[in-house]
């Protein structure tokens, strides 16, 4: 199913204290449930396509989380934005999902086969970036993710993150540091 197609109308969406609502008691109505995936089944599933970079994955991402949003609905404190809450689910399940073993040696192995010396940034950059985030710090690879692939503000990642601006410019500092480090050590493993 493609979330892409259930973008709904206007008068499909609920209101914000509706989302609260929805969200902040246990169990939701299948109603709800449906009426909060036309409004952010979109969102969810292209920033799931963005992190895993497969069409098939991201779908089943999306159900995922919203299978998520079904159980842990009740975990929604009404603090801050219901798309930030989402948004932040998303992320993090892509991110496990990254970080599972099989995965991250079929994306090393991507990454390392077809490693060229002088080439402009393409595809092969983005496997590289998934690499890096499957094996970084959780925390530094969020603050990454925001600011490097989505093109966040520090503001705004920091909102996401629950952290301040400063510790956003921090977790970046030493993600960049340490992604430069494998990057060297890719390039000798290479001969390059």
């Amino acid at each position: 199913m493609n979330p892409l197609s259930l973008a709904g109308t206007a008068s499909d969406v609920l209101r914000p204290q509706g989302y609260a609502r929805a969200v902040s008691t246990p169990t939701m109505t299948q109603r709800e449930v449906a009426q909060l995936f036309r409004a952010h089944g979109p969102m969810v599933y292209r920033r799931a396509l963005r992190l895993l970079g497969n069409a098939a994955d991201a779908e089943e991402a999306a159900q995922e989380v919203f299978v998520r949003v079904i159980r842990k609905g009740h975990t929604y404190e009404g603090r801050g934005v219901l798309v930030g809450w989402l948004y932040r689910l998303t992320t993090n399940y892509c991110l496990n999902l990254i970080r599972d073993r099989k995965r991250r040696a079929e994306l090393f192995e991507l990454h390392m086969a077809h490693r060229g010396a002088d080439r402009p940034a393409g595809p092969a950059d983005l496997v590289m970036l998934r690499w890096l985030l499957a094996h970084a710090d959780s925390a530094q690879a969020e603050a990454a993710v925001y600011c490097y692939l989505d093109g966040l503000s520090y503001r705004e990642a920091a909102e996401l993150l629950g952290v301040s601006k400063r510790t956003v410019g921090n977790l970046l500092e030493r993600f960049q540091a340490w992604a430069e480090r494998q990057a060297a050590v890719a390039d000798a493993g290479d001969g390059s």
